[in-house]
């Protein structure tokens, strides 16, 4: 048979090539967000800077309009919120020639995937554990509990008593502590609508066994498909419940206590100034190829008192 012609051939189709790793790392980091799918987010793709200034403007109040008078005159000295993009993340792999070569094509899947995946946990990772700050604590200095005194936590069996990492007493989830939580998100003014509740798998495993949780749970489009990419395992008193391997762990604890975080979505938010993206280039020096992906955002707390955490045992 003669030569045909037209065919798609590696070098006709080598523009296309690398866009199947990035649609495919694409699709894996989307799979695995859990925390950054339930926040506010901002596109800053494509912008220049490296700080963004969100106007945070204090709450009025209405005043009672006295006949004859005029209206009373609100003024404030507004405040900002100023978010930093200093998180710059990469995943690479130098992939020689003679793996190319003898490798199977699921080799390249398994990259694309744990790119995606790594990707994700971090950025998950990063807005997560701004529940160390979500109720007056500092960026960078706070943990759920240096002392009793100063704790940003609440144990997991009430949601009263306040959580000491240094004598580690946390405690499994209950109704009550839930239903504690939720009326601390009422007492701070947090809209009902948009709240969420991320926990570890040991607290999904207690939540198992909870009548409040199961019977409420899987209902409605808890069943969809969208609950197993994105985490989604049921609802209770209308928060839906998302469990996370990624939940944040307490820091300063002998018993690495892990946090369940209740929150509004609003709370916190997630600047994009760059997307995942992949890059390929050939090292003759190592006869490879080197593949690498990488994110670039910031995160930051918009709204203070917006989350509450809960200490559970690991």
């Amino acid at each position: 048979m003669g030569l045909g012609t037209n065919h798609v051939t590696k070098t006709t189709a080598a523009t296309f090539i690398p866009a199947i790793w990035s649609d495919e790392i694409v699709a894996a980091y989307k799979r695995n967000l859990v925390a950054a799918n339930l926040i506010k987010k901002m596109n800053f793709k494509g912008k220049k800077g490296d700080t963004v200034h969100v106007p945070s403007p204090t709450r009025g109040v209405a005043s009672a309009k006295a006949a004859s008078t005029q209206v009373t005159l609100i003024a404030a000295t507004e405040s900002e919120i100023v978010i930093s993009i200093n998180k710059h993340y990469e995943y690479s792999r130098m992939i020689e020639d003679i793996v190319e070569a003898q490798a199977l094509s699921s080799l390249r899947s398994f990259y694309t995937d744990d790119a995606g995946y790594s990707l994700a946990k971090q950025v998950d990772t990063d807005l997560i554990r701004l529940g160390r700050v979500s109720n007056g604590g500092v960026v960078g200095t706070s943990d759920y509990a240096t002392a009793a005194s100063t704790t940003n936590a609440f144990i997991g069996s009430n949601g009263t008593t306040v959580y000491n990492s240094s004598t580690s007493n946390a405690a499994a989830l209950t109704d009550a502590a839930i239903r504690r939580t939720i009326q601390r998100l009422d007492d701070n003014d947090v809209p009902m609508d948009g709240r969420f509740f991320i926990v570890p798998p040991s607290s999904r495993n207690t939540l198992m066994g909870l009548a409040r949780f199961t019977e409420q749970a899987f209902v409605g489009e808890q069943g969809s498909s969208n609950t197993i990419r994105n985490g989604e395992i049921g609802d209770v008193y209308g928060v839906k419940v998302y469990v996370s391997t990624n939940a944040d762990t307490a820091a300063g604890s002998t018993a690495t206590d892990r946090i369940a975080l209740m929150g509004h979505k609003d709370a916190y938010v997630l600047v994009e100034q760059q997307g995942i993206r992949s890059q390929t280039q050939y090292k003759q020096e190592y006869l490879g190829t080197l593949f690498t992906a990488d994110t670039l955002y910031g995160v930051a707390e918009l709204r203070d008192y917006s989350t509450v955490a809960l200490a559970v045992p690991a």
